[in-house]
């Protein structure tokens, strides 16, 4: 039986692309959704380079060694409570990411109308089983919807210090995704039939089947633990979009309906995130308001 829903590793919302689902429990019994610490390292337990754990100094590059950091270590994994997604290093001090992975919770998992707070964010780096470090966020910027999937499932945050050293990716913002693109999602997603751990996958993907206003689709292997990663170009090497929801059926084979958020559609989000990264305070910006 597949579920559509969107994909974070804190449950499946089963039903129509923005169905809310209560809590991880049922996700369990529906997807396989692991808790946190299943296969992956809690952050906590996880031994952070010294320029890591200061938070008044950038990471510097001598304190990471070549080995360490790998061209793909662009893609994150995101930790807010029981839920994990995924995300991409778009500058030093940015991460990309779906907004419904920072959107705040009730006692039974529904997604509420309001972000989580900074401190509650965590972004894990290294694409292993076992993070090799971690750092905070100070600011989580996104528009005024797609708190649950769909239009707006978008959001930048703002993290505590530059992570020089660390692999960026760019976002195209300029062009519109087309059909002639050809999709790579890149996330750290788990299926229920999966027989490894949690780490960075590149999944299977293709080209766009279909473009609108603020998203595109196409078939893709997702699992949970994916949402808001990367959709890269395989041409360019550009991310087009970020994964927010997708048909799953327990397989990470399995090739299927998944949404994919624009970029070019939220230049304002990016500019406003460069804004924050160069000390205005988000309270004195105005919101990003959806159509």
């Amino acid at each position: 039986m597949l579920y559509l829903g969107r994909v974070f590793n804190g449950g499946i919302a089963g039903g129509a692309l923005t169905r809310a689902l209560s809590g991880c429990a049922l996700a369990l019994a529906l997807s396989g959704c692991t808790r946190l610490g299943v296969g992956r390292a809690p952050a906590a337990a996880v031994a952070v380079p010294a320029a890591l754990g200061n938070q008044s100094a950038p990471i510097l590059d001598e304190a990471m060694p070549p080995a360490l950091a790998k061209d793909d270590d662009y893609v994150v994994r995101i930790v807010v409570g029981s839920v994990t997604c995924s995300g991409a290093l778009i500058q030093e001090d940015r991460v990309l990411t779906a907004h419904h992975c920072v959107a705040a919770r009730d006692r039974d998992g529904a997604s509420l109308e309001r972000d989580v707070r900074p401190e509650q964010v965590r972004v894990e780096l290294g694409g292993d089983y076992l993070p090799w470090g971690e750092v905070g966020v100070r600011a989580v910027l996104a528009p005024s919807c797609g708190y649950v999937s769909g239009e707006g499932d978008l959001a930048v945050l703002v993290l505590e210090r530059k992570l020089i050293g660390v692999a960026t990716r760019a976002a195209r913002l300029e062009a519109p995704p087309g059909k002639r693109d050809e999709i790579e999602p890149i996330g750290f997603g788990r299926c229920a039939l999966s027989a490894d751990g949690v780490h960075r996958k590149h999944r299977a993907g293709g080209p766009i089947e279909q473009v609108s206003e603020g998203r595109f689709r196409l078939s893709a292997a997702i699992c949970p633990g994916d949402s808001g990663g990367p959709a890269v170009s395989s041409e360019g090497g550009e991310i087009l979009g970020v994964i927010s929801a997708s048909a799953m059926d327990g397989d990470e084979r399995t090739r299927d309906r998944s949404e994919f958020v624009r970029v070019d559609r939220w230049r304002s989000l990016f500019a406003y995130a460069a804004l924050v990264s160069s000390g205005t305070s988000p309270a004195e910006l105005p919101p990003i308001e959806c159509k």
